[in-house]
């Protein structure tokens, strides 16, 4: 080994070789940390565009800082949510189911949701009912 280097490798150089890969490990830890923060900072507060964030975040401190910094600040958005093409009680059950697969619990969103489910089959029936009655008025004024 003295031939290839020049001098004897002791003691002192193998921690220095140990510390630099520590060094490399806690950045590229502390690199995986800051870049799923957006993404579980969605999950948390249950946004409906929570896979994106994450994956954003992730995406985002490869080339530079500033589609990370979105990510964050899009995972604080405000996340009321305005459809017209469904009832506030179906897009709670929609993000509900979309967050429990993200997390990887199905199961422990399951009984919410089949509670929503039936007050949203509630609403659905209420709104037809109403339909009915709207028209058969219209119907008694011809």
């Amino acid at each position: 080994m003295e031939a290839l280097l020049g001098f004897d490798l002791d003691l002192w150089d193998y921690l220095t070789f140990l510390t630099l890969m520590l060094c490399v490990v806690a950045l590229i830890a502390t690199w995986l940390f800051l870049a799923g923060l957006p993404g579980r900072i969605a999950l948390a507060r249950k946004h409906p565009e929570a896979e994106a964030v994450k994956y954003l975040g992730y995406a985002g401190l490869l080339p530079t800082v500033y589609p990370w910094m979105q990510a964050l600040i899009w995972a604080f958005k405000p996340t009321d949510i305005v459809d017209i093409r469904r009832f506030p009680r179906e897009e709670a059950i929609e993000t509900d189911k979309e967050i429990a697969r993200l997390r990887g619990t199905p199961d422990s969103a399951r009984e919410a949701v089949k509670e929503s489910t039936q007050e949203s089959v509630a609403d659905a029936q209420a709104i037809h009912l109403a339909k009915a009655v709207v028209q058969g008025s219209e119907e008694g004024k011809s």
